[in-house]
């Protein structure tokens, strides 16, 4: 059976810059990816390029058919004090998937944000409410596979917690495959089904957890020693 997704040895430039060179790397339907690496590694680069946002310099980027695709980017290109409420902000995503008004209120439930919290503006949002906003404007068009770049960025710790726990029930639920960036080892290890990383040092590195995030194979990666806690559940 066909992967859901086949990367074939992608490269991307951004200028003169070589962001990406020949990554190779394969998801199944349902997979948790998660994308690590240190910073400048090109993780947001390529999660850019898999939503098709930025176009590839060489390679090729195979997605099977009938995927729909939720993009939650790590920053969005509009000032949280603009006058819109959060209901103005996913009512713009619907006039795009032309679903109707009544599924605001799912797409709400399913990422446990009020409707009282979405009528307020996005600016007086928290950090782990905008975040639910942004999950929720992903969802509203009925994705089978949700990207998401660095979903708990600039959340408190109880708020990365249940951001974490809620992209976990929402994969469950709706059967979708989930791939994101992190650079929370510990969260990497206990979610994910598979790990790609990215690094200025070496070339990418491809597989499952217990074989990626090794002391050995995190200093090659990140170019210095690295440790995280393992969450046994």
């Amino acid at each position: 059976m066909d992967p859901l997704l086949r990367v074939d040895r992608l490269s991307l430039r951004l200028g003169s810059a070589d962001v990406l060179r020949d990554v190779s790397f394969s998801v199944e339907t349902g997979a948790s990816l998660a994308i690590i690496g240190p910073n400048g590694a090109g993780k947001t680069v390529l999660l850019k390029a898999l939503a098709g946002v930025l176009p590839v310099s060489a390679g090729a980027i195979h997605w099977a058919g009938g995927v729909r695709i939720g993009y939650v980017p790590q920053k969005l290109d509009i000032t949280r004090d603009v006058p819109i409420t959060g209901v103005d902000f996913l009512h713009a995503r619907l006039a795009l998937t032309h679903d109707t008004t009544t599924a605001i209120a799912d797409v709400l439930a399913s990422v446990d944000l009020s409707m009282d919290a979405a009528a307020l503006p996005i600016g007086a949002l928290s950090g782990g409410q905008f975040q639910r906003l942004l999950m929720a404007f992903a969802l509203a068009g009925h994705p089978t596979v949700l990207l998401l770049d660095e979903p708990t960025a600039g959340v408190d710790e109880p708020g990365q917690a249940r951001l974490n726990e809620l992209v976990s029930r929402l994969q469950r639920e709706r059967g979708m495959t989930v791939m994101l960036v992190s650079h929370d080892l510990s969260i990497v290890y206990r979610y994910a089904t598979a790990v790609l990383c990215l690094s200025p040092y070496r070339a990418c590195a491809f597989g499952r957890p217990r074989e990626i995030l090794t002391p050995e194979l995190l200093r090659e990666i990140y170019g210095s020693p690295l440790a995280f806690h393992i969450h046994e559940h």
